[in-house]
């Protein structure tokens, strides 16, 4: 992610997320957090997704995370997952956790296929309307089991990327009426 992304980012932020973090958070991670990775997923070069992390001596915190709601459901939230423990691994992080919302079931599914499982709970944590956050934590990213599983996964994502698919309703244009 660059200064020149932010607009995109925020776009894709305000769809969804509520509250959306303030317009200068970003800027701020960007400029001055030395402990903050931030990357965008491109589609012909139209920011679709971007995730953080913070590397914290030896673990990677994901901070944020989201795909434009318009692209979801195509593969590039595990990209960027993949990209995000990548980079954690690269910086030698033991572990990787972060906060969901106990009722986002589609983040946490994802969450869970890549190896995070549930550690505790913070009350009260989003300030919208007070829901719970569970945090969640992988193994050791370098031990055996988390290796295979991210190489499985990662193999199997890129197959599915050859595969023809059915486009999803957000992919067809307005028809015109008959």
């Amino acid at each position: 992610m660059t200064l020149l992304d932010l607009d995109a980012v925020h776009a894709i932020e305000r769809a969804s997320f509520f509250p959306p973090w303030p317009d200068d958070a970003y800027r701020s991670e960007l400029t001055t957090n030395k402990l903050a990775t931030y990357l965008v997923a491109r589609m012909d070069d139209v920011v679709v997704g971007f995730a953080g992390i913070w590397l914290m001596v030896d673990e990677a915190h994901i901070t944020t995370f989201a795909v434009d709601p318009a692209w979801r459901r195509r593969g590039i939230g595990e990209r960027l997952l993949l990209a995000l423990l990548d980079v954690s691994i690269v910086r030698r992080a033991r572990e990787a956790t972060l906060e969901v919302r106990l009722s986002n079931m589609p983040a946490r599914r994802l969450y869970e296929k890549y190896g995070f499982r549930p550690v505790g709970i913070r009350p009260r944590y989003y300030s919208d309307n007070g829901e719970d956050a569970l945090i969640m934590t992988t193994e050791a990213l370098e031990g055996g089991p988390m290796r295979e599983r991210v190489a499985r996964l990662r193999a199997e994502l890129e197959a599915r990327r050859h595969e023809p698919r059915e486009p999803t309703p957000l992919e067809h244009e307005p028809r015109e009426p008959a």
